[in-house]
């Protein structure tokens, strides 16, 4: 089993850890109280700083249950924490309501941590790409009907 090394920055910070077991996430905590106004955002501190195991990736994704009850997500989702960085875990969240507020409190789950193994891959320009079964078609293509 591989290891994640994680640091407590702050005294008050939650070690982030599973809901159910099996489950692909750990919950990431707020460390800082931070009101998000209406469509805006908010850089929001974890307290926490972790050391991701050579040739994996932390990816940190939104959760889901907080958009879909106040309209909270993640700006730059997912946020990607390289094997080599030791600083904070901050989350960059968005407040999509046009109305209201949202009062981020510390100890609130904010985010998931997901980390990943990442294949090692040697870069190769070429001349032409092997075909695929999709081709070229993009952005939507896979909710069109054919004619």
């Amino acid at each position: 089993m591989t290891e994640l090394a994680i640091k407590r920055l702050r005294a008050d910070a939650r070690v982030p850890v599973r809901a159910y077991a099996g489950d692909a996430g750990l919950d990431l905590a707020a460390c800082d109280r931070v009101e998000i106004p209406p469509g805006g955002r908010a850089v929001v501190g974890t307290g926490i700083a972790v050391a991701i195991p050579p040739g994996h990736a932390g990816l940190i994704v939104p959760r889901s249950g907080l958009a879909a009850r106040s309209g909270i997500g993640k700006v730059n989702a997912p946020g990607l924490i390289d094997a080599g960085y030791r600083g904070e875990i901050m989350v960059i969240l968005l407040n999509t309501d046009a109305t209201s507020s949202f009062v981020v409190e510390p100890g609130m789950r904010i985010a998931q941590l997901v980390v990943v193994e990442l294949p090692e891959l040697d870069v190769v320009e070429v001349d032409e790409l092997p075909s695929g079964t999709r081709g070229v078609a993009g952005l939507g293509s896979s909710g069109r009907l054919s004619a």
